[in-house]
Formats: C-alpha cells, sequence, structure tokens
C-alpha cells in the first residue's frame, strides 16, 4: 500500500491523461478533468452539542455518521473562517484510518468544493497521520486542514470518531475559531455541497471538477523530505543496521504502521519484523491504541521479556503520540522530553545551532525546567494543548516540548509527532553507540535514562487515570477543590508536606496576549512536590478525572525507588484532600502512567 506515489506536476498529469501510464495502486498518477462544479443548498438545522474542544470535535462514531451531524460542523468551519482564506484556497485533508473516514472524507471534499475551496490535498486511502498533516499544510502552503481523528481512542461503528481544523502553520485552530465555529453550529441552516462523484482515493493523482481539484498524495512523501532535514539518517541507520541491536516498533494496528515500514525499514534498514500490528484497521484491531504501560499490553510484555530488544516503541491513533521504553525499563514521558532536549544538540542536526526555548504543559513534571536552566534557554509552563506551543514556536521561542500525555515534538511541525520522537531517540542510541564495536557493551535506554538523573535529579513522576466517569460528580469534585485551594494559605501542613501554594493554574500567552483558566488545580508543596487535578477533554463521552504526582529527588542513591513506592505517601495525601472516592465512586484508577 505504502509504495511510492509520484506527486502530479502539470507535465505528468497531461502524460496521464494521454495514457502515459496505468492507473494502479503502483505509484503512477491519474488525472480526470469533469465539467463545472454545481452547487447545491441543502436545508438543514442546528445540532447540539457540536463544541469544539482543544482536540477538535469527539462524539461517537454513530453520531458523527447519523444526517448531517458532520456536514453541519464542516460547513459551520467554511462561515466561521475569513471568506478571503477560503475562497480559492488550497487545504489538506486526512485523518487515522478509522471507521466512517472514508464516508468523511467524500462529505468534506464536497462541502469544500461548495465553499470556494481550490484544491484538496488528501493522503491516499484518506491517511495522514497527524503530524504528517502539519507537515503537508506547511510544505503545500495550504490555508489548513482537516485531521480526521479521536487520536488515542477506540474505533469502529460503537467507538469514537473525531475532527479537528489545523491552521496555515499546521498548529490546531486557536480558539476565536474554535469558538466561532460552535456559535455557527448553532444557527446553521444550509449546506453548501458541490455536486460532484466521490473522489477515487485509493490511487495517488489529480482529478479536476472545473475549478476545484483534488490531488491523492503519497501519506508518507512530505513527511519523511522533512524527517530527513532534521534527521541524521545515515547515523541512525548505522544503529538499526547493527547486528547487535534489536527494536521492536508496535503501530497498534493505527496509522502509523502506514509509516514505520517505509521509514524504519525501506529507509533506515531496520528488519522487517521490528514492526508489529503495522496494518492499519478501522477498529484498531478492536483494541485502544493509546501507547501506555496498560494499553501497549503486547509490547510491554516483550520489552520486559528475558529476551527483550533494545529499544522499544509504540505510537496511538493518529501518529502524535509515543511510549519510549529500553530493555526491562520504561521512560516517563516527562523523562522522555527532557532527555530529548538536554541531548538535542549533540545527536540531532536541526538543532545543531543551540535551542530557542523548551516547554511543557503544565501537568508534566519539571525535568525539563532544570534541562532549560543547565542550557541556559527558557522553559514555558503551557496549558494542555499544542496550540499554545505553536504560538511560541511561530514566534521562535521554541524548539522542544512535551506532554506528560505521552505527546513530544518540536517546531519542524505544529503538532507532537509520534515517529518524531522515536526518531530522536534513536539518534541519541545511534551518538552514544557510534564507537561502540559491535558485540561491545552497547549504551542502552537505561543507562542514557540514569545518567540524566545523575546529573539534574529525578522527577518522581505519576498519572492515575479515572476514565467514563459521570460529568456531575466530576465537575463537583473540581469545584470543591477549587475552593479548597482558594482557602489556602503558604505554611498549611499536609502529612510531612509543607503548602508553597495552591491554585486553579491560569495562563497568559506571551505572544497573543490570551488568557487561558481553570486549566487544573494545584497543590504545590516547598520541596517542589505537587498534586494536580483535572477533567480530560479528550474522551467522546462521560469525564476522565486525571490526578497528577510529582516528586523531586536529588539524591542519585534514592533514585531507582520504584515510581509508585517513592510517590505512596503523596498519591495517599492527594486522594483525600480530593475525597475522589466519594465523589466518583471509583476505588482505583482505569490506568496508572
Amino acid at each position: 500500500c505504502m509504495r511510492a506515489c509520484a506527486r502530479a506536476t502539470p507535465l505528468a498529469s497531461a502524460t496521464s491523461a494521454r495514457g502515459g501510464g496505468k492507473n494502479s495502486r503502483a505509484g503512477t498518477t491519474k488525472t480526470r478533468a469533469m465539467a463545472t462544479v454545481t452547487v447545491k443548498e441543502v436545508a438543514t438545522t442546528p445540532i447540539e452539542g457540536q463544541k469544539t474542544g482543544t482536540s477538535g470535535l469527539r462524539k461517537k462514531a454513530a453520531v458523527f455518521s447519523e444526517g448531517n451531524y458532520l456536514a453541519n460542523w464542516v460547513q459551520s468551519l467554511f462561515s466561521a473562517l475569513p471568506r478571503d482564506d477560503v475562497e480559492g484556497s488550497s487545504m489538506v485533508l486526512g485523518g487515522d484510518g478509522r471507521w466512517f473516514n472514508k464516508e468523511a472524507s467524500q462529505i468534506i471534499l464536497k462541502l469544500a468544493a461548495g465553499n470556494g475551496v481550490k484544491k484538496m490535498y488528501v493522503g491516499r486511502d484518506g491517511y495522514l497521520c497527524t503530524p504528517a498533516a502539519s507537515a503537508v499544510i506547511r510544505a503545500r502552503e495550504a490555508v489548513g486542514g482537516f485531521i480526521m481523528s479521536a487520536s488515542h481512542n477506540p474505533g469502529g461503528p460503537t467507538e469514537d470518531w473525531g475532527i479537528k481544523f489545523n491552521y496555515s502553520s499546521g498548529e490546531p485552530a486557536p480558539e476565536k475559531i474554535t469558538d466561532a465555529i460552535y456559535g455557527f453550529t448553532q444557527t446553521v441552516d444550509t449546506l453548501k455541497m458541490a455536486d460532484i462523484p466521490d473522489v477515487d482515493l485509493s490511487v495517488c493523482g489529480v482529478t479536476k471538477f472545473g475549478d476545484f481539484e483534488v490531488e491523492v498524495i503519497d501519506p508518507v512523501d512530505d513527511y519523511l523530505k522533512l524527517l530527513k532535514q532534521v534527521f541524521d539518517f545515515d547515523l541512525i541507520k548505522s544503529l538499526l543496521t547493527r547486528a547487535d541491536f534489536k527494536m521492536q516498533f508496535d503501530a497498534m494496528h493505527a496509522i502509523t504502521g502506514a509509516y514505520a515500514k517505509p521509514i524504519f525499514v525501506d529507509v533506515l534498514g531496520a528488519d522487517a519484523n521490528s514492526v508489529v500490528n503495522g496494518v492499519p484497521k478501522e477498529d484498531f484491531a478492536g483494541g485502544h491504541p493509546d501507547p501506555n504501560l496498560t494499553y501497549a499490553e503486547e509490547l510491554v510484555k516483550v520489552m520486559y521479556s528475558a529476551d527483550a530488544p533494545d529499544f522499544g516503541a509504540a505510537s496511538d491513533g493518529d501518529g502524535d503520540r509515543n511510549m519510549i521504553l529500553g530493555n526491562n525499563f520504561f521512560v516517563t514521558p516527562s523523562d522522555s522530553v527532557a532527555i530529548i532536549a538536554a541531548n538535542a544538540v549533540d545527536c540531532i542536526p536541526y538543532f545543531k545551532s543551540g535551542l530557542k526555548g523548551l516547554a511543557r504543559s503544565m501537568p508534566t513534571a519539571a525535568a525539563l525546567d532544570r534541562v532549560a536552566a543547565g542550557l541556559g534557554v527558557e522553559c514555558f509552563e503551557t496549558p494542555t494543548g499544542w496550540k499554545f506551543f505553536g504560538n511560541l514556536m511561530d514566534a521562535g521561542r521554541l524548539s522542544v516540548c512535551g506532554e506528560e500525555s505521552f505527546g513530544t515534538g518540536a517546531d519542524h511541525v505544529r503538532e507532537k509527532d509520534g515517529p518524531w520522537a522515536v526518531l530522536a531517540w534513536l539518534s541519541i542510541l545511534a551518538y552514544r553507540n557510534e564507537d561502540v564495536p559491535v558485540g561491545g557493551e552497547k549504551v542502552g535506554v537505561e543507562q542514557i535514562t540514569k545518567e540524566h538523573w545523575a546529573k539534574y535529579g529525578r522527577n518522581f513522576f505519576s498519572r492515575y487515570d479515572y476514565e467514563g466517569c459521570e460529568s456531575d460528580p466530576c465537575n463537583a469534585m473540581v469545584e470543591s477543590l477549587r475552593a479548597k485551594a482558594a482557602a489556602a494559605k503558604k505554611g498549611d501542613k499536609y502529612g510531612d508536606y509543607e503548602l508553597d501554594f495552591a491554585d486553579d493554574f491560569e495562563y497568559t500567552d506571551p505572544i497573543d496576549g490570551s488568557v487561558a483558566k481553570k486549566q487544573g488545580v494545584r497543590f504545590v508543596f516547598t520541596d517542589g512536590s505537587r498534586f494536580i487535578f483535572r477533567l480530560s477533554g479528550t474522551g467522546s463521552s462521560g469525564a476522565t478525572v486525571r490526578m497528577y504526582i510529582e516528586q523531586y529527588e536529588a539524591d542519585p542513591a534514592k533514585q531507582g525507588a520504584d515510581a509508585q513506592d517513592a510517590l505512596a505517601p503523596l498519591i495517599a495525601i492527594a486522594l483525600e484532600t480530593s475525597q475522589l472516592a466519594k465523589f466518583t465512586g471509583r476505588e482505583s484508577p482505569t490506568v496508572i502512567t
């Protein structure tokens, strides 16, 4: 499926139209011209509940696939964008391959043509992982793009579906746009649908309908070209082709399965068996494509076995999250981004001139702050959501960033990037082992991590997820915590911990001055320890309570402790303060990270 597709240039299109090649999946292009587009105005009525969050709109797939639910939202987006941005523009379309994406692609194409878009770039078969979509938007100078995904959530007719719009820099649309979309969903009464047939998305090439054009592109091409500019592929290849190095990448039957073989195997020379679950499926083979210790159970078993590979990694549904493992060793996302940042200048050519700045989401452990201090660069603490990082990147103040929810990235795109994080770790490993002879004692993931702790200290960190809770009791719990934080005073005792401050995190964007309020209730202690509670907006129904626990340890003799053991006293205090079991009825979390 992922064989190379030639990009359709005017010359290539003309040759194809004269019968210069077969219309096959082997990579030749096609051009098909149709009559001028006729636009039909289809009556519709507003649908409740189409409020767009930081990660777009997510609901059950059955909701999106019924009636005009998707069409209403897409039409509202076109109405919300400045007319000059839409008329005559180019846009991008792709997604994670989940159920309903194929049908949704055709609806979006018809609405795009009906609303004045001139050209749509679509990943073959509707495929584009989220970071690749950002890369295509930037490479093709598009005004923006649609990403069809519910990220790490399950897929299938009874599971989740989602859509978001990324703007011209490749970053998720800002709040002023998502708020405007929601406003139009409450009044939309007409859909501008082009009267065109469905487009064959299985073959790369161009289809023209009058002034409207659809170009189906290889979903890997633009992204791979960008990665080659970021990393030293020869250096990474020297590691992956060593006789004594083994890796395993678990694509979890999600979108990065379409990228893993072309990148890791075909280009970088990894053994074909190093990629598992590499065929994308509409329902992710019934799995939950969230790369953590619970849902990536198959990879975890392999990496904690007697004959474990040297390096393991997994990615999520839409390819923007990652999990990194060594031989019998797990790297927390908070540590991962810090270690990448600490080694970036030496190991990754893209950063050879230095880092502009670093940033992390507020719940993410402060390991990155210590690296920033050591390097003498800015470090920003932002709300959860990649758009906040995008503003800093566009202003030239941010190079590497991450979120504890297994998202890591850099300013090569404006999204978190799972394969990028994997390649960053492979770059570090390749650099550290460049002079180690085959059969010699290799430097592994665990050694690199422990050396990092010895230099910067260890931020013990854990996240407890309570998924699928009833929304009202969760909201009541958060309100109770806000009241306790407001009443708390510096010096208050919480067991053996002394309070420094407690608040509901608020962020003023240093670039555009926008203010984000109520981003998570945090209790921070004088030794740097803290616990945080927030409700996640990444699900399609109910509420997910997230509890974050962090404690700093400078003493190398104590850094090897199990995180749950080290954090146990603070976890007990957090649960008691929040009264989580009382409010939610949950005695234990769904997932512990």
